[in-house]
């Protein structure tokens, strides 16, 4: 597990953008929403971390988009990478988990919006799963 003083980076495919996580992150929740079967193709690996403990370090190709009421998606404009998720009325940003650096420790913890998942693949864990968001009911362990 990541620890107060580890620094976790990660990035696009093409390496236009560039970022680093100070502290640990939480685990990886993986969404089923219909926009994140458009952005990932299946489902969303999410993990977070406190939006003051995350640093872009390289931004030459970082947009933003505007994906609701409630929040806005971060991605790479030149390789088209999917990298954040960020609401507008919280302290933290989702985390697209594959971009980041590996090895990570991180394990997934959960799974939400299974109301909305895809017919074409199964969900075989025992993870909690919940049909839409799962309202703070996993845990927030990240610091």
């Amino acid at each position: 597990m990541n620890s107060e003083n580890t620094i976790t980076s990660g990035g696009c495919l093409c390496g236009a953008v560039r970022y680093e996580v100070k502290g640990p992150l939480r685990n990886v929740v993986n969404c089923h929403c219909s926009m994140c079967q458009k952005l990932h193709g299946s489902f969303g690996p999410h993990t977070k971390a406190r939006k003051i403990n995350i640093k872009i370090t390289k931004d030459d190709g970082l947009a933003w988009y505007k994906t609701s009421e409630v929040a806005r998606r971060g991605f790479c404009q030149q390789c088209g990478s999917s990298l954040f998720w960020e609401p507008f009325n919280l302290d933290a940003t989702g985390i697209i988990a594959g971009s980041l650096d590996g090895p990570t420790g991180l394990k997934t913890m959960g799974h939400i919006f299974t109301g909305e998942k895809s017919d074409f693949y199964e969900i075989d864990d025992d993870h909690p799963q919940f049909k839409k968001s799962s309202n703070g009911q996993l845990v927030n362990d990240y610091k």
